[in-house]
């Protein structure tokens, strides 16, 4: 009877295991029944710029209804500032251009050299959140240093990333608009983590989707109730306002995501500070 127990147990993570994995082997299952695309080269550059048109759609709505609306002209950051259609639309034609003659012949190289591997079974739950979790720690990380010395270095700020400052007051669409050079070592930096941790497929495309939202509410310009500054306790996560006083203020908060970085190097600010 003693000897059962430990048995019990055992069947009783496994049962866990087991569930867990179910819980995205559905998803999993509706993802690779698609394989062609998912195999196909273009399939990078339409999910990322799917992806990016998709979050930005939300805050676009909210810019135009929020000059309207006063309720919702509350969450607006700087409300003294609202972006017109022609700020908007050189953002979203750079961004399309960028995607078709640097982002895809970039992909295809790599679609080339490591082709897709679709594994049969998903992984499990707590796989999932903890990688995402650990690539978006190490992407935080390596972009506060990037961000950082092209901040501390003139002719670097001048040459690759002036561009991207040039709405002081950002908005969902500002996300993307930069340099050549920083969307390349910001999208490296977003693919190499995964890859570096063994991710499985399914957990790429989760912290893509999970990066690409983060950084578009980060340039949203809207502090809503919601967002996910508010949801992580502590003050440990800085969201859209931390990263719109660095828009305006241009020397301090230079992680895009979490603030321990800013605190150890002294280059944190809060907004009611100002």
């Amino acid at each position: 009877m003693n000897c059962s127990v430990p048995n019990r147990v055992l069947l009783g993570y496994r049962m866990d295991g087991q569930q867990d994995r179910l819980c995205l082997q559905f998803l999993w299952d509706f993802i690779t029944a698609k394989e062609p695309l998912i195999k196909s080269p273009y399939f990078p550059v339409l999910f990322s710029f799917t992806a990016y048109m998709t979050f930005c759609l939300p805050y676009i709505a909210l810019d135009f209804l929020s000059t309207r609306l006063p309720n919702l002209r509350k969450y607006k950051i700087q409300p003294q500032s609202y972006p017109t259609l022609g700020m908007m639309v050189p953002c979203i034609i750079q961004s399309a251009y960028h995607h078709v003659v640097l982002i895809f012949p970039v992909t295809f190289f790599h679609w080339y050299w490591r082709p897709v591997n679709l594994p049969v079974v998903a992984p499990e739950l707590p796989e999932v959140l903890l990688e995402v979790g650990i690539c978006l720690l190490l992407f935080d990380f390596e972009y506060f240093l990037w961000h950082l010395l092209h901040h501390r270095v003139p002719w670097l700020y001048k040459t690759f990333h002036k561009v991207h400052h040039k709405h002081v007051s950002t908005f969902a669409l500002t996300t993307q608009y930069s340099s050549v050079w920083e969307l390349l070592s910001l999208g490296f930096f977003a693919a190499i983590n995964p890859v570096l941790l063994r991710c499985h497929p399914l957990t790429e495309m989760i912290f893509f989707l999970v990066n690409i939202w983060l950084s578009v509410e980060d340039h949203s310009g809207y502090d809503l109730p919601w967002s996910t500054h508010r949801l992580v306790p502590f003050g440990l996560y800085g969201g859209a306002p931390h990263h719109d006083l660095h828009h305006l203020k241009f020397k301090s908060n230079y992680a895009p995501y979490f603030t321990h970085w800013d605190r150890l190097f002294g280059t944190f600010t809060e907004l009611h500070s100002h």
